[in-house]
């Protein structure tokens, strides 16, 4: 009887994994995979708060919009900065993911941040079921990542995960179901692209958008120096004149905006290594350490880490899908991976 249910239950209801990046934010349903991948904007009307736009069509008005409309990221540092517009942005999604059974309300399962706080989980788990969720569950990004590349993480192995996103970098040790050492930084892909508009900014007295910053880290950024030299023609607002302006930069000239970042998250790694126990310790030096996440695309970060820490180091298939990837195959097969939910802290003083 019980196993009936349980069909009918996977028949009729919906269950979806998130990542909810700061971003993007990707959403894979039980069943077909990743359906839905969308930057993490909105756009709303400052007067009413009406929600105008979410994802690429927002963040096309980033920098762009009139008084009387605000396009922002409720997402900051891997956390949520904005409740509302999280659950605006998240009703918004569910609803076109899964339009065809919207009478249902979903189980959700969302990855986020391994060092995140309690608060910040229950924020989380709010703004989820405010959202229309019947049930939230967590996971930690570093453990869905693995899970998403094929790591044996049951095993008593260790494996190292360095997951750089728009907001944070996830390194972990995981073996037997469960991290080991856990570092967490608020140091990504955004403080990259801050690092290099404000170069420009210092240097050329050009004031550039974040957007612009991004496209310029895309397009030429390099943080491990290669015999290819590549220019960018930039424009952007003279901070003196007040006039538009095109300036040409380099790789190099980025590369040195880049240093401090990309200083940081290495400095990250080698901290977390210095930490794994030395049975552990050797499983990385034959296994290596697995690149994930977006800010991993960085050209040359994958040398650099390399030759810092002298390990193997492998930038993993589809980087950006990973998290989303891992967090389905924990929905879809949840008995197995119900050691790596994350169970709600109870407050000190609490048996």
């Amino acid at each position: 009887m019980r196993w009936i249910l349980k069909k009918l239950g996977s028949i009729w209801g919906n269950e979806v994994a998130v990542d909810l990046g700061t971003a993007q934010t990707l959403i894979y349903v039980k069943g077909e995979g990743i359906v839905l991948r969308e930057p993490s904007v909105v756009a709303v009307d400052k007067v009413t708060g009406q929600l105008i736009a979410v994802g690429l069509e927002a963040k096309k008005m980033l920098g762009k919009t009139p008084d009387g409309i605000i396009a922002k990221r409720p997402m900051k540092d891997g956390v949520i900065a904005d409740f509302e517009l999280v659950q605006e942005m998240l009703y918004a999604l569910l609803s076109r993911v899964l339009r065809r059974n919207l009478l249902v309300r979903p189980k959700v399962l969302i990855a986020v941040p391994s060092g995140i706080t309690e608060v910040e989980r229950r924020a989380v788990r709010d703004s989820a079921e405010n959202a229309g969720a019947r049930e939230v569950l967590l996971v930690a990004e570093p453990v869905a990542a693995a899970v998403g590349i094929g790591l044996p993480i049951e095993a008593p192995k260790g494996n190292m995960i360095v997951d750089i996103g728009g907001g944070t970098t996830e390194i972990a040790v995981i073996a037997l179901s469960g991290i080991v050492t856990n570092t967490s930084i608020r140091i990504a892909g955004d403080e990259q692209d801050e690092a290099i508009a404000n170069y420009i900014k210092k240097k050329y007295n050009i004031l550039i958008g974040e957007q612009t910053a991004e496209m310029i880290k895309m397009e030429i950024g390099n943080v491990f120096p290669d015999s290819e030299e590549r220019k960018m023609e930039v424009r952007g607002r003279d901070l003196i004149l007040g006039t538009p302006k095109t300036i040409e930069v380099t790789s190099s000239e980025i590369r040195n905006a880049l240093r401090e970042p990309v200083s940081q998250i290495i400095d990250a790694i080698k901290k977390a290594l210095e930490r794994t126990p030395p049975e552990l310790a050797a499983d990385i030096i034959d296994r290596g350490i697995f690149m994930t996440g977006g800010g991993s695309l960085l050209k040359g970060l994958d040398a650099l880490i390399r030759e810092e820490t002298n390990l193997p180091v492998k930038l993993v298939e589809n980087p950006l899908e990973c998290v989303a990837l891992g967090a389905g195959k924990i929905l879809e097969d949840l008995p197995r991976y119900e050691k790596v939910i994350l169970k709600p802290r109870k407050p000190l003083g609490v048996r």
